[in-house]
């Protein structure tokens, strides 16, 4: 079975490609109309900003637009890295904007956010990978709407790791996200640009240096992986600590990118779930839909209560 998902995962990724699975019933969104999305929309443009939604063709992006709710992408729309599973423009990128933390600001006050998820691109040209840029946008939130919440969804600063998580802990963000995104297996076809080993001591670099961050990681279903490599992932992110795994279904942003090797269904997606919480995750989310950002406030507020219920039966049982 493993040969054999191997061989998908290669033809996904060359000419010799089989006919593009129809998607289920279970998979399908409302097209974006409301007003909150056309609202949202153009406040982002207005301010500059860009965002993961958009550019990650995020099936969500209706649902949580309508709320107000966007997942703002900084250092531009042009990524240095090329996934085989992502849709972001991959190039050379512009020079970093200089107002760009004051704008994410903006956007979180008018929006009326008690939470953000803020990520990037990968930005291998610059010399911190730019941890300086999400330092920047942290302050400029802390200054702005000191009580809203901030998650931050960074890539792995190949070659700056250390010392790029280290200045970005020290900026105090909530929440610290950095996905897996599959199985070590899949690493090679779908992310070639970086190393399954090093984003999990990402993960264990952020609890080193602050326990209190709240540590998240995620990975996508469909592209070939076995339930059992699955489970193994599950198994190393608790061995870093990770208090939340995020699971969602892979789906095929263009015809150029890796194919979708099943569709998961929402049974598998609840059974998975269910041994992730028993592994001891503080929150779990896995449906075909979940994507990192989806539904992160109140993720967060989960975490926050069962955190501060643990500490309290560990105090009690101290006491």
């Amino acid at each position: 079975m493993a040969a054999m998902n191997d061989l998908s995962s290669a033809m996904a990724l060359s000419g010799d490609r089989p006919p593009r699975q129809r998607k289920p019933d279970w998979i399908r969104v409302r097209a974006p109309v409301g007003q909150g999305y056309q609202s949202t929309r153009a406040l982002m443009r207005e301010l500059s900003l860009n965002t993961v939604c958009e550019e990650a063709a995020c099936p969500n992006i209706g649902e949580c637009w309508e709320k107000k709710h966007a997942t703002v992408m900084i250092l531009g729309d042009v990524c240095t890295r090329a996934c085989a599973f992502c849709n972001v423009k991959t190039g050379m990128p512009r020079p970093v904007d200089p107002l760009e933390p004051e704008h994410v600001a903006a956007a979180a006050a008018r929006l009326g956010l008690q939470h953000i998820v803020v990520t990037s691109v990968d930005r291998d040209d610059l010399p911190d990978g730019g941890a300086g840029q999400f330092v920047r946008v942290i302050k400029a939130l802390r200054r702005s709407t000191p009580a809203t919440t901030i998650e931050i969804l960074t890539p792995d600063f190949r070659n700056k790791m250390r010392a790029a998580v280290e200045m970005i802990c020290q900026a105090g963000p909530d929440v610290y996200n950095h996905n897996l995104e599959t199985v070590p297996r899949l690493y090679p076809t779908i992310r070639p640009g970086a190393r399954y080993y090093a984003s999990l001591r990402l993960l264990e670099e952020v609890k080193a240096h602050d326990p209190l961050i709240f540590t998240k990681s995620g990975i996508m279903l469909g592209l070939g992986e076995e339930r059992l490599e699955v489970h193994q992932v599950m198994d190393d992110m608790r061995c870093a600590d990770v208090d939340f795994i995020t699971m969602g279904q892979y789906l095929q942003p263009t015809p150029k990118h890796a194919r979708v090797a099943d569709f998961v269904t929402p049974a598998a997606f609840d059974a998975y779930a269910s041994i992730a919480r028993a592994k001891g995750f503080l929150q779990v989310a896995a449906s075909p839909l979940t994507r990192s950002s989806y539904h992160a406030g109140a993720d967060f507020e989960v975490m926050r209560q069962r955190r501060a219920q643990a500490l309290d039966r560990a105090a009690k049982v101290i006491a």
